[in-house]
């Protein structure tokens, strides 16, 4: 028989109190990493919460860091983002920063890698760390944030903490303590996640070959054909070979061909499957991108071995953990970082990072995407960081106050770890001076972000 009721009243309860920390970190992707260890010292106890069995996020989908250098060559994320990559470096795990004409630049990491990285870089600096627990709502007091409220197999527990920095990517903190948010664009279509694969035993030599002596046939959107020479590659094009798959009755969901290749010498990571409409929000939703985009990646692994030279005898390795998520929910700050903003290259007296990255739009509908160039730098200002309304929260990552346009310049990983430091070293900051985040003097965040080694463009005389 259907049931018929919409809700029920769940029984008053006494909810145990887990943890009272100086610091929360709720997310332990790219921007959560960072936060945790730049707000951690001074005898502070800070704690990153993570739902998943790993820490890293993105930084374990087999996805390249973009843009840690800007259109001119100049590396303009640098600070704990790059002690990160060094880390991997010295584990043989991280390539050099390449410059690329469509992305900036590309740094290959090994997934694997970047776990325990993280991990170890968790250790180290002294954070504590919990996994296996979700963040299901806010402890409010008026319109200041006082804790979370977790879920795991323990049970419904608190985590009280004097600053809470949301990393979570989608907001999840900043939504249920009550801040404004938004999705999408004026009709609420986010651009669509894509699930990676990759694929061993490619002959990418044969694939340089082909797209440096051929480039009519195996074009590149916007990259010249010398780029593909040497050294690590993103492929964006090959547009005539998948309309000529469409053409032969395949069904590809993009309209160009995305190749990254990996640390291994045969290694491919594919960046091509397309689900549009998934809201990441919303667990039916992400259930059916998931089981879609693995349907849409065995009819590419189709597309590759018989139209990309190179793939004619590769096979699929592994599938990423999780899908890739471009979009969801951004705050409503106290500044809303707009597409004119990183156009004109905006310079912000309280900056408190710097990116390069283009307006990186991949439509909500169709096939394919756009992109909007800067033809330098663009600051970040600390306000984007801070919620219009609630206090002792902090927001980093993708899911920080920027337009629909902005914020596909703002999401790819090496800035969302650039925001991510600049809240934990705000977040230290205003617990030393006895303060809420939206009351610290810029300039001291600013200050330490220079000594520590991160990059910010001198202000204009």
């Amino acid at each position: 028989m259907e049931n018929k009721a919409k809700t029920l009243r769940e029984p008053a309860r006494e909810t145990p109190v887990r943890r009272s920390v100086d610091v929360l970190v709720v997310g332990g992707g790219p921007a959560g990493i960072m936060a945790a260890q730049a707000a951690a010292g001074e005898g502070l106890h800070v704690l990153l919460l993570e739902n998943r069995s790993f820490l890293g996020g993105n930084l374990t989908i087999g996805l390249p860091i973009l843009a840690f250098l800007n259109c001119k060559g100049e590396q303009v994320i640098k600070g704990l983002p790059q002690k990160f990559i060094d880390r991997l470096r010295e584990r043989g795990a991280a390539s050099e920063h390449k410059p690329c004409k469509n992305h900036m630049s590309l740094t290959i990491i090994d997934s694997e890698e970047a776990k325990s990285v993280a991990l170890q870089t968790m250790a180290d600096a002294g954070v504590e760390v919990l996994m296996y627990a979700l963040c299901v709502d806010a402890i409010m007091d008026g319109n200041e944030i006082k804790g979370v409220i977790i879920e795991s197999k323990a049970g419904r527990e608190a985590i009280m903490a004097k600053v809470i920095i949301d990393c979570t990517g989608d907001a999840d903190v900043a939504f249920r303590a009550g801040v404004e948010c938004r999705k999408g664009d004026s009709d609420g279509g986010m651009q669509p996640p894509t699930l990676m694969f990759c694929m061993r035993g490619v002959e990418t030599q044969k694939l340089r070959d082909a797209i440096v002596n051929h480039p009519g046939e195996y074009d590149m959107d916007v990259m010249p054909p010398e780029q593909f020479r040497e050294g690590k590659f993103i492929t964006v094009g090959l547009r005539g070979k998948i309309k000529q798959a469409l053409a032969d009755g395949l069904k590809i969901p993009v309209a160009r061909t995305i190749l990254i290749t990996g640390l291994g010498d045969d290694e491919i990571w594919v960046n091509m499957s397309r689900v549009s409409g998934v809201d990441s929000t919303d667990p039916v939703s992400s259930t059916f991108g998931e089981i879609e985009a693995r349907k849409q990646n065995k009819e590419l692994v189709r597309y590759l071995k018989k139209y990309v030279p190179g793939f004619e005898n590769a096979r699929p390795e592994k599938t990423a953990p999780f899908l890739g998520i471009r979009e969801s929910r951004v705050i409503v700050g106290k500044y809303i970082l707009t597409s004119d903003d990183i156009v004109n290259c905006r310079r912000f007296d309280d900056a408190i990072a710097v990116a390069g990255y283009p307006v990186d739009i991949h439509h909500a509908k169709g096939a394919d995407c756009t992109m909007e160039f800067c033809a330098d730098s663009y600051d970040i200002p600390y306000r984007s960081l801070l919620p219009a309304t609630v206090e002792n929260l902090l927001v980093a990552g993708r899911c920080s106050s920027m337009s629909h346009e902005a914020m596909a310049s703002t999401r790819v990983m090496s800035t969302c770890m650039a925001l991510g430091e600049a809240a934990g070293r705000a977040a230290r900051i205003a617990l030393r001076g006895g303060m809420k985040p939206s009351g610290v003097n810029v300039a001291e965040v600013q200050k330490e972000l220079l000594e520590k080694g991160a990059y910010l463009r001198p202000l204009a005389p």
